[in-house]
């Protein structure tokens, strides 16, 4: 059996799905926590939709597809922030009406797109084993560039997560953090459009930080057990499409989903509530 999966990992396509999976599954999850606690789930939803949108309209005009879905990404992120400090409706409501116009947007291109869909059809669920050296080296950069932020900025994070409007009352730079949140989920998305795909990619912006919501009230904790799930998820999802020959987003999403209904099911914190405890997460 391990010979088997040695044997496996040699194989250069295989090497780098078993690497991307790491990179994504870890990446994705660290997102996760801010996408959880801030309760902007539909965040992962309009951005992954404007990469995927960037990338189709990169097919139309003939210009690299992860680069067009990449500025894609920032510009979306770019108009979010902005738009929803200034303008008088929730943040939800924005994502939502950028939700359904980068889909329309997508879905139109594809509608007019005269040559082979399949590379389209790979972006929308994610091909692993057509991964190249270059995709692996970005999505790797991402993710440290994540990590660096994280780590360096861990006091001011945890603040604008608690609350934003006091953030900035104690001097915090909370519109410089979230912002800066904004461009890291879009970086994050683009990067991962091809291992996981424009659609699926959602599913790991949420999921693993739901896991680690219902494990602890530690902040770091939370960071290092949403980590650990969108990794673990990640790999299991690779290992299950190799043995029985399925797509792999749609076996990592379904992987991240199994490991929620166990986090669920075995959660501390459901205890703690039946008992009249409640805390927040620190």
């Amino acid at each position: 059996m391990i010979e088997s999966v040695l044997e496996a990992l040699s194989y250069p396509p295989i090497g780098r799905a078993f690497a991307a999976c790491f990179l994504c599954g870890a990446s994705c999850a660290l997102l996760s926590v801010f996408v959880v606690l801030m309760r902007m789930p539909l965040i992962g939803v309009s951005m992954s939709h404007a990469a995927f949108a960037g990338a189709v309209l990169g097919m139309l005009m003939d210009i690299n597809p992860f680069l067009s879905g990449f500025i894609l990404c920032l510009l979306a992120a770019a108009v979010l922030g902005p738009l929803s400090d200034r303008a008088e409706m929730a943040p939800e409501n924005i994502l939502g009406i950028m939700f359904s116009f980068l889909m329309g947007v997508a879905f139109l291109g594809m509608g007019i797109l005269t040559r082979s869909k399949a590379q389209a059809l790979s972006l929308m669920w994610g091909s692993l084993l057509t991964l190249s050296s270059a995709d692996l080296v970005i999505l790797a950069v991402v993710t440290m560039l994540l990590a660096v932020f994280i780590v360096l900025f861990f006091k001011e994070i945890r603040a604008v997560l608690f609350n934003r409007r006091l953030a900035a009352s104690s001097g915090v730079p909370e519109r410089a953090i979230y912002y800066a949140l904004l461009f890291f989920t879009g970086a994050v998305i683009s990067s991962n459009l091809a291992t996981v795909g424009g659609l699926l990619i959602f599913a790991l912006l949420v999921q693993p930080g739901a896991v680690a919501m219902q494990l602890t009230y530690n902040l770091k904790s939370f960071f290092w057990i949403s980590a650990a799930a969108g990794v673990t998820a990640c790999l299991t999802g690779l290992a299950a499409s190799y043995i029985f020959d399925i797509p792999s987003g749609a076996a990592v999403v379904l992987a991240a989903t199994l490991l929620f209904t166990l986090a669920f099911v075995f959660s501390p914190k459901r205890r703690r509530t039946r008992s009249g405890a409640n805390k927040s997460i620190l």
